[in-house]
């Protein structure tokens, strides 16, 4: 039932898309809401910020007059999607409050306890001197605290046989003696290197490659709602593309089938895309415009996707798409 309301619901927004006429003038810092021509300088920047991304024509068909014909929408491809959302709602703690020195400020480390991310968590290197720092000592501690197993190195005996190798080879030759005894013109005694055989490179087999799922993400100008949009479409480990239900499976279950829904992708003909309905994004935008204008701070539009990027995560937290920005709100 839910997915034929999302079905008309969907129909019926594209139809009042085609009749909205075209925001020209821009309302970003009043309401959230972008011109195409600021969606373009927004794009822009992040194929400029993140290499991923790059600008798409898309169907000659389906053309948007409102945009540059090269660049009517953005797409990352061969995104990496490593689990699945149900694997980190089964994590009982997965965030850690950092505080600063101060305690007025701070941020959430996130999976911060996640033992899946870290299989290596509770094996922790144990690195000392003893007392007489002439020992190192480095061992790995278990659960207890206890080191299991220690490899005691005598620096100084290491430091002792490194002298008696120097010791050992003697005076240095006198050069001069050396060329008046005719030995440097001696082709007998002429030391040629062997020819080394290239060394070829051990091939790597497919069962040492970790094979993922992935994903191809667009992200288009909604015309109704005057935001971008995040298209998405997934693959299994052997690029066979997901039916509706395993792309549901990544993601969060706060938003499957409610925010994000499947629908027909504005620009690309073909199956359905999951889709994340755009109704919110000026909103949010709105309160982080506020939020840092409060600070005496401005919110340039040239960010836009780069914010949009980090917002929209926690829909698909386990989607690895290209968000490496750092912003400072």
């Amino acid at each position: 039932m839910q997915n034929v309301f999302n079905t008309v619901k969907g129909t019926a927004l594209g139809f009042a898309g085609f009749l909205t006429p075209v925001l020209k003038e821009s309302k970003f810092r009043e309401t959230g809401v972008v011109t195409p021509q600021e969606f373009v300088i927004a794009g822009d920047h992040l194929v400029h910020t993140c290499p991923t991304w790059e600008w798409a024509c898309g169907d000659d068909n389906k053309t948007k007059s409102y945009l540059p014909k090269n660049k009517q929408f953005l797409i990352t491809k061969n995104v990496p999607c490593v689990r699945r959302c149900k694997q980190l709602e089964d994590c009982e703690i997965q965030e850690n409050i950092v505080e600063s020195e101060e305690g007025n400020d701070g941020w959430v480390e996130t999976h911060h306890f996640d033992s899946l991310l870290s299989p290596l968590s509770e094996q922790i290197s144990d690195l000392s001197f003893s007392e007489n720092s002439s020992n190192l000592n480095i061992g790995n501690k278990n659960e207890d605290n206890q080191v299991s197993s220690n490899v005691n190195v005598d620096i100084n005996s290491y430091c002792a046989e490194d002298n008696d190798d120097n010791e050992d080879e003697g005076e240095a030759v006198d050069m001069d003696a050396f060329v008046e005894s005719g030995l440097l013109e001696d082709d007998s005694v002429t030391v040629y290197p062997e020819k080394v055989k290239d060394k070829k490179l051990p091939s790597t087999s497919d069962d040492e490659i970790l094979k993922t799922r992935t994903y191809d993400l667009h992200i288009t100008y909604d015309k109704f709602y005057q935001t971008p949009r995040l298209w998405l479409y997934g693959y299994n480990e052997n690029q066979i593309p997901l039916n509706v239900e395993e792309m549901y499976e990544d993601i969060s279950q706060d938003y499957a089938k409610k925010t994000v829904t499947m629908e027909s992708h504005p620009h690309v003909p073909g199956p359905s895309m999951a889709s994340i309905h755009p109704c919110k994004h000026a909103d949010i935008m709105k309160k982080l415009i506020h939020m840092v204008t409060d600070e005496g701070r401005n919110l340039e539009v040239h960010m836009y996707l780069i914010i949009f990027l980090k917002f929209v995560q926690s829909v698909i937290p386990t989607i690895e798409y290209d968000y490496t920005q750092n912003i400072n709100l």
